[in-house]
């Protein structure tokens, strides 16, 4: 393999400079085509808080939380794992640790850092950066598909390749470049293509204006939730999410998403129930709200037997009348069963990922398109989706060296 062979990798997210870097270490002619003006944008973004690359489960606790993808994702995941993702930031000079709740994080908790570093030594591979390239589709159905439009910062390019890697990316976050604009391109030469949907997203659930306004912002610590859908289908977890101005969000809720976001497709809203106390039982719940409480009030009784304060005690009143706040028996089942009724998830653009995209039957087992002879697809433009907590940067990465094999092996 030599540089006479010419690839584009469109796309300058996680999976496109993975397949970038798969390329260019098997000495391709690289061309790395990306709409922003500098790549990773997401990437950068995802790591203000702490970047997560990846979790430390065992693998097969790993592999499951793909859900229905898991068959098609796993062969992917088998070569470009969890282990081989740190191995490889370890290889760019960054150290990783693992968190208390099992994420992996570089030891800075810094993505700048770590990008750098990548990019540093893709461009040391020969990978050439093509910035402000917009792709436009194929000029032509009767061109070869490995021959692409772009909107240039100063003209229309029409360039040919050998092959293409497309890693565009599904629709959160425009602003970051992935828009989806490439669905009706990809759709119209052939390639099944399952409507893009939000994933990791908040949902929209009408609290009162009193409500919004005193606890947007505020935190459901503690906590679990339970939901089940009309297929049996049942998520039920602990952990922490936030109340917004218009409904819920956070990991607690992202994890759940697709089953809400599923169920209220199909029957028009999703029904969440919330324990607010998941350590004590209904029994013992039941107990401490029967308790005599003297001339104390009901707020002051629950804070003092159940500590039940704020944001808790505040959802209480949101959902029962002021008679059933009287009922002990009604009070103490709604504490451990707040039922949380959906109406929407939020828009599209508002999700930390997509779910939708390319699907894998349109694909060989080398994420080439069956109907685009050496085009092949990787990362959030493929049909699969994940909760938080690193499966998202691992599974991109590992669609981008996969499909980068598969060029490799179509080229040979």
């Amino acid at each position: 393999m030599n540089q006479e062979k010419k690839v584009a990798v469109v796309g300058g997210g996680p999976a496109g400079l993975m397949a970038a870097e798969v390329l260019g270490g098997a000495g391709i002619e690289v061309h790395l085509y990306d709409t922003m003006p500098s790549v990773g944008r997401k990437f950068l973004l995802a790591g203000r808080g702490g970047l997560n690359l990846t979790h430390s489960e065992p693998y097969d606790l790993f592999v499951g939380r793909f859900g229905p993808q898991r068959a098609a994702l796993e062969p992917l995941l088998r070569a470009f794992g969890p282990d081989q993702l740190r191995a490889w930031a370890h290889g760019l000079g960054i150290e990783t640790f693992v968190g208390t709740s099992g994420r992996v994080f570089p030891k800075d908790m810094k993505a700048a850092p770590l990008l750098r570093a990548w990019l540093h030594r893709l461009r040391q591979a020969g990978v050439r950066f093509h910035m402000r390239h917009r792709w436009l589709g194929w000029p032509d159905a009767a061109m070869p598909a490995t021959t692409l439009r772009f909107a240039a910062p100063d003209a229309e390019v029409v360039a040919s390749h050998d092959a293409v890697v497309l890693a565009l990316g599904g629709a959160s976050w425009s602003r970051l470049g992935s828009d989806g604009a490439w669905v009706p391109w990809v759709a119209g030469r052939g390639v099944a293509v399952a409507p893009l949907v939000p994933a990791n997203c908040g949902f929209d659930l009408g609290w009162t204006p009193y409500f919004a306004e005193r606890f947007a912002g505020m935190p459901f610590k503690s906590v679990a939730i339970t939901v089940s859908d009309a297929q049996g289908r049942r998520f039920a977890r602990k952990g922490e999410f936030v109340a917004t101005a218009t409904g819920i969000e956070g990991s607690l809720i992202y994890a759940a998403a697709a089953l809400l976001r599923d169920e209220i497709a199909e029957r028009g809203s999703a029904l969440l129930m919330l324990d607010l106390l998941p350590d004590r039982s209904a029994e013992q719940v039941r107990a401490a709200v029967l308790h005599p409480r003297g001339a104390r009030s009901l707020a002051s009784h629950l804070k003092s037997r159940l500590g039940l304060e704020g944001i808790k005690a505040g959802v209480l009143h949101e959902v029962l009348t002021r008679e059933e706040m009287q009922s002990p028996d009604k009070l103490a089942e709604t504490i451990k069963a707040v039922p949380l009724r959906l109406l929407a998830p939020r828009p599209l653009d508002e999700a930390i990922s997509t779910g939708g995209g390319v699907r894998f039957d349109a694909l060989d087992d080398k994420l080439m398109g069956a109907a685009l002879p050496g085009v092949f697809f990787a990362g959030e433009m493929l049909d699969w989706e994940a909760p938080t907590g690193g499966y998202l940067l691992t599974a991109s990465m590992a669609s981008g060296a996969a499909a980068a094999r598969g060029v490799l092996e179509r080229l040979k």
